[in-house]
């Protein structure tokens, strides 16, 4: 017979959804905002995007913010993780500031905290004006100076009233698929400049953290987002393990090491050669400047398997037998726990957030207008039971947030992959509350979550 029983979260503990600018905000060309190398790379490149679609509308958040925050209210949320778009703010990514572009976040802002909703503000999810990736981009090394101006300028209008700051959003993604992969914005395939970018990127976070400390005059919290996962070899051969360490060391530990440590992986280092950039003592200093918090986001395991034509990076991901699989990934709750134990034994962070977490389901509306997504159910049950046992076991977690508060703009999937607690009607943007939504409001009226066994 099976028992249920009840998983109570500490007092003050923090839970949000997350979203970001070019995702959900639409708006791409209106009131000032320059374009970002997103909104090129979906115009000139829409054969990489699904059905060649783009954020153009997305979910047409900057005309509809007002019923979104009313959403918000709705399900109770203690905060809302939301990106600036830099363009929106910067149209050439310094220089001169677009007045509309900050008061729309600055009217957003003061609506959440009317409500009682945290904002937890994301300086940098991959939207980079196109300006400056004209200049060179993350590869170059003068962009670390524009994003710190950048950090200045927004943090001298919101933070007055924003106390949780997230430099950037996952630089994994925007280094490796953006600059080596070329699947995302702006689409390059060169891998030593993915790797430049990625130190720049982290470089950037440092000189942000400064410029937002020397500009915010009451107490604020700053930290990154990394994508993050375990990862696990294919089988037990030497082979296997040694792709598992690698992949490791290029997923993890190529940002974890730079900004808590101040240096890059020694193994990444030997693989890699020259390709590593120097890192000199003052750049290590901006490194690892002191944050607050680490944000991690986390979707699935990695599981690699030795590929002998593909030496270096190892990034191809095998599909274990038997395991349950969303739309994109594989759905692995114990991911989550072991990942935060072996980051706060590791790394030591003071705070750790789970700033996303969350999967894509086919959701569609029922006959009576209801949207009856249990598997996104039973996958957010079942990770936030695993973020329950790292607290009990010592990690210091304190938020959680649930990607993504609306069906959005899912970048190269395009609009078929639904995340939201929220189904958005594309072509009428109407708004249903999930079941799902539903279920995560009672989580957050109770502080806690109610799991089988």
């Amino acid at each position: 017979m099976s028992t249920r029983r009840f998983l109570r979260f500490p007092d003050g503990f923090i839970w949000g959804t997350a979203t970001s600018a070019y995702q959900i905000e639409g708006a791409w060309n209106e009131d000032g905002k320059g374009p970002s190398i997103w909104d090129t790379f979906c115009h000139e490149h829409p054969e990489k995007i699904y059905k060649g679609q783009n954020g153009d509308i997305a979910a047409d958040h900057y005309h509809r913010w007002q019923e979104d925050v009313g959403i918000m209210a709705e399900l109770g949320l203690k905060a809302y993780r939301f990106s600036i778009s830099w363009p929106r703010v910067l149209p050439e990514g310094t220089g001169q500031v677009n007045p509309k572009g900050l008061d729309f976040y600055d009217r957003l802002v003061d609506a959440l905290l009317e409500r009682g909703i945290e904002p937890v503000v994301t300086l940098y999810h991959w939207d980079l004006p196109q300006t400056l990736q004209d200049k060179g981009g993350w590869p170059w090394r003068d962009i670390v100076h524009a994003f710190a101006e950048y950090a200045r300028v927004v943090a001298g209008r919101l933070g007055d009233r924003v106390t949780w700051w997230i430099t950037h959003n996952e630089p994994f993604v925007m280094a490796l698929l953006g600059y080596f992969f070329g699947d995302f914005a702006p689409g390059i395939q060169d891998f030593p400049a993915a790797i430049r970018a990625a130190f720049h990127l982290l470089l950037s976070h440092g000189y942000a953290i400064q410029a937002i400390r020397s500009t915010t005059s009451r107490p604020v919290k700053i930290g990154i987002t990394l994508n993050l996962s375990p990862v696990h070899p294919a089988s037990d051969s030497e082979a296997d393990r040694l792709a598992a360490q690698r992949m490791d060391g290029v997923l993890n530990r190529m940002f974890l090491d730079p900004i808590f440590f101040g240096r890059f992986p020694e193994d990444m280092k030997a693989l890699m050669g020259p390709l590593v950039p120097e890192i000199s003592p003052e750049d290590a200093q901006v490194l690892t400047t002191p944050m607050d918090f680490l944000g991690v986001n986390y979707y699935s395991r990695a599981v690699a398997r030795h590929d002998p034509t593909f030496p270096v990076m190892e990034l191809a991901q095998v599909h274990p037998e038997g395991s349950e699989y969303s739309q994109m990934w594989e759905i692995y709750p114990p991911g989550i726990y072991e990942l935060l134990m072996r980051v706060w034994k590791d790394y030591s962070p003071q705070l750790i957030l789970v700033t996303e977490n969350g999967i894509p389901v086919p959701d569609g509306v029922d006959f009576d207008g209801r949207v009856r997504d249990e598997r996104r159910i039973r996958y957010l049950r079942d990770h936030i039971a695993q973020v329950h046992r790292a607290i009990t076991d010592g990690a210091p977690i304190q938020g959680y947030f649930v990607w993504s508060l609306l069906d959005n703009f899912e970048w190269a999937h395009g609009y078929q992959m639904r995340f939201g607690l929220v189904y958005v009607d594309y072509d009428t943007q109407k708004r249903i509350i999930k079941d799902s939504g539903r279920w995560y409001a009672q989580v957050i009226r109770e502080n806690g979550v109610w799991v089988e066994g």
